[in-house]
């Protein structure tokens, strides 16, 4: 697993702060450990003084399947860049003589 972004640390430390358990938010944020993924569960939490670990629970899960759906969706628009570059180009094929 990547290592914590800055974002993801500051999202451990305001969870800490609200007296989530600590385990519980190093959970947390090795699964969000990117500056989008810990951005988007600060902004939710944000809107709440005290949740339970079930609704944050179910946003982790909510936040890494809109990551991947958008990293699938990236991956699909490339794979249709490069196919229609070659529609465009043709299929050539160079051989050794």
């Amino acid at each position: 697993m990547k290592p914590r972004s800055e974002k993801s640390m500051e999202l451990y430390q305001m969870m800490v702060k609200r007296g989530y358990p600590e385990p519980f938010c190093d959970e947390v944020t090795r699964n969000l450990n990117t500056d989008w993924t810990a951005q988007r569960m600060i902004g939710y939490l944000s809107h709440y003084q005290k949740l339970r670990l079930e609704d944050i629970a179910d946003e982790v899960l909510a936040i890494l399947s809109d990551r991947s759906r958008i990293m699938e969706k990236k991956a699909a628009e490339g794979a249709n860049a490069r196919w229609n570059e070659m529609m465009r180009k043709g299929f050539s094929c160079e051989e050794d003589e």
